[in-house]
């Protein structure tokens, strides 16, 4: 039996992905949430075989959540439900690891096949997606992905990072990951010095670009 962790923010979309994925005898949806910090949680509790995760979520993004899915739980292949077609957002989350990148404008279909190539150690990418043009896309943003700023940050940076970009402040985000106020000051400045990031506005336009939040 297969088992499951589905991350996805919107609850009719979870609601769907679940039934569907239920639909087959092999399929079982172990657990499911609607934050990237939870999945995280979810993930070391039950390691499933598949976690499909939403590229835009609160709390982590999907991307994040599948950097860290290979320290927490090795043997877990992830996919990545996203609504954007754009190549740079395909090779973020290639470069993340993950075993498969579906458009929501997919079919049922396309989904399930998805997890049964990844189960098989395959890539899988939606049809949409010209793979030839995206492996050439890969080989010019090597590069500059290897002085991407972004890699500089620490763990606990993304974290703050993240929810910085969802517009929480600083006590806000010290309540939501159990700091002191001071300390997630002390890593905001850090992370906004190496961004070289000036403003809030600079912040969220960033996260935006890095296809972090809409």
């Amino acid at each position: 039996m297969t088992t499951i962790l589905l991350a996805d923010d919107h609850q009719i979309v979870r609601e769907a992905l679940h039934l569907l994925l239920e639909t087959q005898p092999d399929f079982h949806v172990i657990a499911e949430t609607s934050d990237g910090l939870d999945a995280l949680q979810l993930l070391e509790k039950h390691k499933p075989d598949m976690l499909i995760v939403d590229m835009m979520m609160p709390g982590l993004s999907g991307l994040e959540v599948a950097r860290r899915a290979k320290g927490i739980s090795p043997a877990t292949r992830v996919i990545v439900l996203s609504m954007h077609d754009a190549e740079s957002y395909v090779v973020e989350a290639l470069a993340a690891g993950v075993a498969g990148y579906v458009l929501k404008k997919s079919s049922s279909s396309d989904l399930i096949h998805a997890i049964r190539e990844a189960l098989a150690g395959n890539l899988y990418l939606s049809p949409s997606l010209n793979e030839r043009a995206l492996q050439a896309y890969i080989q010019r943003a090597q590069d500059s992905r290897a002085e991407d700023p972004y890699d500089t940050l620490t763990q606990r940076e993304r974290e703050i990072f993240q929810l910085a970009a969802e517009g929480l402040s600083n006590p806000h985000i010290a309540e939501r990951l159990s700091l002191s106020a001071r300390t997630v000051e002390m890593h905001r400045g850090n992370l906004m010095k190496k961004l070289g990031l000036k403003s809030q506005t600079e912040l969220v336009k960033y996260a935006v670009k890095k296809g972090m939040v809409e």
